[in-house]
C-alpha cells in the first residue's frame, strides 16, 4: 500500500479525485493560511483599524493612553508552540497575543512580535490579539501592519489570515 503526500501552494479549496480500478472517490481539500490570527475592522481607545485588500491592517488615530488600543478574541486554532512576527510595524504600537482559558482569564505570559516562540499553555481555549500603544504619550498613527501568528518556532513570509472579518474593539 502506497502513501500520498499533498502540499498546498496557496490558501483555497479544491478537490482530489482518486481512482483505484473501478472505484473513484473525490476528496475535498482545503488549504488554510499559516497565519492563525483572526481580525477585522475595529475601533476603540482612539484607534481605528480597517482591513486592506491584501489582508493587512490599516491603523489610524492616537490611543487615549499608554497600553490602550485594539483587541480581537477568537478560538485557539492549534496547540503546541507558536511564534508571532510583524514584518511591517508602526512605531509606538506593539502587537501581542495572550492565551485565555474558558472563563476569559489569561494563562501564562504572552507572545510578542519579534520575540521567541512560546508554548501555548494547557487549558487555552481562545486567543486575544492586541495592538496597543507603547508610548507614554501616544501620538497619531497612520500606517499598515502585517502581523502573523503561526505554529512552530520558525517565522515564515507573511500571508493573509483566513478570517479578516472578525469585529474587534476594546
Amino acid at each position: 500500500m502506497g502513501a500520498l503526500s499533498i502540499t498546498g501552494i496557496k490558501p483555497g479549496s479544491t478537490s482530489l479525485e482518486l481512482t483505484a480500478g473501478k472505484i473513484t472517490k473525490t476528496v475535498p481539500i482545503t488549504v488554510l493560511s499559516r497565519n492563525l490570527l483572526s481580525y477585522g475592522p475595529a475601533e476603540g481607545n482612539g484607534l481605528t483599524a480597517t482591513v486592506n485588500t491584501d489582508g493587512s491592517l490599516h491603523v489610524t488615530g492616537a490611543a487615549v493612553r499608554q497600553w490602550a488600543g485594539l483587541v480581537w478574541t477568537f478560538p485557539c486554532p492549534v496547540q503546541g508552540t507558536v511564534i508571532l512576527r510583524s514584518p511591517t510595524f508602526i512605531a509606538g504600537l506593539s502587537a501581542s497575543v495572550k492565551f485565555l482559558d474558558a472563563k476569559g482569564h489569561q494563562l501564562g505570559g504572552q507572545v510578542t512580535s519579534g520575540g521567541n516562540a512560546v508554548a501555548i499553555p494547557a487549558g487555552t481555549v481562545s486567543l486575544r490579539f492586541e495592538i496597543l500603544s507603547s508610548e507614554a504619550t501616544p501620538t497619531a498613527k497612520d500606517g499598515d501592519l502585517r502581523v502573523q501568528l503561526e505554529s512552530g518556532d520558525t517565522a515564515h513570509e507573511w500571508m493573509r489570515p483566513d478570517n479578516t472579518s472578525l469585529r474587534g474593539g476594546v
